[in-house]
């Protein structure tokens, strides 16, 4: 059985109660579980606990508020339920190793600086390039507003008018030499805001001759319009002769697309690939060659 829709039900409803209690008995009576089951499968689907992922975003979101406005600490310690001041700085040093008000002062400088930068390197992204069938009316780039964990995120989005039937791809590709004979997961995070056509994630298995061994790029469970964070996943076999693995985020037509924490596991073959089976319509036989039926 596969929990993943269940555990995106769960996120979609963590993401938009984060400032409201949330407790683990809660979560599992709200997917209809009993609680050890749903952390279980929690943590086996997003590779932390919920009680985990809950604390992590809402310090995610006080770290956005902390530079973007001028909120009290204080107030944003209650708004995201921590108890005391107290509590939400030892939470808040776990992840961003500075107290609130230090990481204010320190981060908001920089911050500042990159803004004024911004607009040279939003083309630029170490690791990632643009591709697709009209990349030009695309813009990918780093996102220190809008993010999932840590300090950014990456975001593909459309820049000119005329999209229709055009896409564009915001990716990466690696040798596949350490993965032969394993299934391997391709998992992270995905938030989008007025997508037209449809986004997801993609991966793709090439031998030495670039032809296709395996694929998937979520087209048969695409996300559109606006959504939340979320948490996506691709699982594909990877084959002795593979060559290459190419992974990244597609976006059809217009909108605005975030990705973050993104990771690669090996999964064993009790879970289930994704990948998208082309030969599955081929007839046996051709038929209707006089086009009498």
């Amino acid at each position: 059985m596969s929990y993943s829709p269940i555990i995106q039900q769960s996120i979609e409803y963590i993401e938009t109660h984060l400032h409201e209690e949330l407790s683990l008995e809660s979560m599992a009576k709200f997917a209809g579980f009993s609680k050890y089951h749903y952390h279980r499968i929690f943590q086996k689907e997003v590779g932390v606990t919920a009680s985990e992922y809950i604390r992590y975003r809402r310090i995610a979101n006080s770290s956005n508020m902390l530079l973007y406005t001028d909120e009290k600490i204080i107030d944003i310690a209650v708004y995201y339920r921590f108890e005391t001041q107290e509590s939400f700085t030892r939470s808040f040093k776990k992840y961003y190793r500075l107290p609130p008000g230090q990481y204010r002062k320190i981060m908001g400088k920089l911050t500042m600086q990159r803004e004024e930068m911004k607009m040279k390197n939003e083309q630029l992204l170490k690791g990632w390039q643009l591709s697709g069938s009209h990349p030009f009316n695309y813009q990918m780039g780093i996102d220190r507003e809008t993010f999932h964990q840590g300090k950014a995120s990456g975001f593909l989005k459309s820049v000119t008018v005329q999209t229709l039937g055009e896409f564009a791809t915001m990716m990466q590709q690696f040798k596949a030499d350490r993965y032969l004979g394993k299934r391997l997961k391709l998992s992270g995070f995905i938030k989008t805001k007025a997508v037209d056509g449809f986004c997801g994630f993609w991966m793709r298995v090439d031998d030495a001759l670039h032809d296709v061994l395996q694929f998937d790029n979520m087209s048969d469970r695409p996300i559109t319009g606006d959504t939340e964070w979320n948490h996506y996943s691709i699982v594909l076999d990877v084959p002795e002769k593979s060559a290459i693995i190419a992974f990244g985020v597609l976006l059809s037509e217009s909108g605005q697309v975030w990705i973050d924490g993104l990771q690669f596991e090996e999964v064993d073959t009790k879970v289930p690939t994704t990948n998208i089976d082309f030969t599955y319509d081929l007839l046996d036989e051709p038929i209707n060659l006089s086009f009498e039926e």
